[in-house]
């Protein structure tokens, strides 16, 4: 089972549109459901830190999907960025 809310009827048709997709059309949506995720994390950092640059924003953004210590590595600016 993929999800809780969902019937297995339901389930397993959409696990069945998925094997019919071809290698780019499940390309273009793991591409697509990536994009919205970042908007939506971006979005959430955007409402904790209203006053933060576009740069910060995608400082903090990398702080979310590395962590703090790989992020002050990649990207020592991090470092001064408290806060969630």
């Amino acid at each position: 089972m993929l999800a809780s809310d969902t019937s297995i009827v339901a389930e397993r048709a959409q696990v069945e549109l998925w094997r019919r997709m071809s290698p780019i059309e499940k390309l273009r949506a793991v591409s697509e459901i990536s994009r919205a995720v970042q908007q939506l994390s971006l979005s959430g950092i955007r409402l904790r830190h209203p006053g933060a640059s576009d740069q910060e924003c995608m400082m903090r953004l990398a702080i979310l999907k590395l962590g703090r210590p790989l992020a002050a590595q990649v990207y020592p600016e991090t470092a001064r960025l408290s806060g969630r």
